[in-house]
């Protein structure tokens, strides 16, 4: 780690905006339309918000299913037509009417199960984790890792998982970036570009501060920008594995990040347990935003065809 002395630090006071997400996730910035939109798994919802405009720009779309995180489609307008993970599978969302089709189903026992956060690869796979359900309960290890392959074939790379979280890749492409929540761990793999197989998994950062390791995204130098959920921060992970900032927020369950430009938007979800009147009660599941000084990476769109 490096030295205390060292590390950048951003604080930040208040949201940009103040809705109370239930489970604030999966920011995604549209650049063409310069929207970010995000979910509130919980709530089933779909926000958007114009980022040229502000707050005032916020629309809502109410879904019947949870949903956990989104991505645009290759040859598709995405204020039209986006891909979804929801509680079955992934699907097409018609966000004009809310309508939406399954392309492929996730394995497991359906009721038991959803899906949770995911990412496209360099080369338009998509790749999403599942877990248990809300009703379940504590969260078993009944949940898996799968890549989907032109919307179609589903291949569950990894299985008996609990609380599979975001995935990401190196700016080259080459390695791939997996965080599992319950053991704190970030897990690096080899990718191949070719299949999307991967080879010599190993850890790539151990978190064992407060917090919990949630979401992230991966800037243009390589380092990953790592939301802590009952952490109130972001972390800054260097290539090496080696925390080189903090933003730290108001409240303390911070869920994910997305790039903006050198902005970085950050969601969170309730923080119920805080007392009354605390910030962290008060401002739990709003979005927020900090200058960082750098850039993310851009999005790859899902290959359907």
């Amino acid at each position: 780690m490096a030295d205390q002395h060292q590390i950048q630090q951003w604080h930040v006071t208040e949201p940009y905006l103040d809705l109370h997400c239930q489970l604030g996730e999966g920011p995604y910035f549209e650049k063409g339309t310069q929207t970010l939109r995000f979910v509130d798994i919980k709530q089933k919802r779909l926000h958007t918000v114009l980022v040229t405009e502000g707050p005032d720009s916020l629309k809502t779309l109410q879904l019947d299913s949870p949903i956990g995180v989104t991505a645009n489609i290759q040859g598709q307008d995405p204020q039209e037509k986006i891909l979804v993970a929801l509680k079955y599978g992934i699907a097409l969302l018609d966000r004009k009417t809310g309508q939406y089709d399954y392309l492929t189903r996730i394995g497991g026992e359906p009721d038991r199960m959803r899906s949770n956060d995911g990412a496209v690869d360099p080369h338009g796979r998509f790749w999403l984790g599942t877990m248990n359900d809300f009703h379940v309960g504590e969260p078993q290890s009944e949940g898996s890792l799968y890549r989907f392959d032109l919307g179609k074939s589903r291949e569950e790379v990894e299985s008996g998982l609990t609380i599979p979280n975001s995935i990401g890749w190196s700016p080259d492409g080459k390695t791939m970036y997996f965080t599992h929540t319950p053991e704190n761990t970030i897990f690096a793999w080899d990718y191949n570009p070719e299949d999307g197989s991967l080879s010599n998994k190993r850890v790539h950062y151990k978190h064992k501060e407060k917090g919990h390791l949630d979401g992230f995204r991966v800037d243009k130098d390589g380092n990953i920008w790592h939301a802590l959920y009952d952490g109130g921060s972001v972390i800054k992970i260097s290539p090496a594995g080696e925390i080189l900032g903090r933003i730290i927020l108001p409240t303390n369950n911070i869920t994910c990040v997305e790039f903006v430009g050198t902005e970085l938007f950050i969601t969170s979800a309730a923080d119920e347990d805080s007392e009354e009147g605390t910030p962290s009660r008060k401002y739990g599941g709003g979005l927020f935003r900090v200058d960082v000084g750098t850039t993310g990476l851009d999005h790859t769109e899902f290959n359907l065809e």
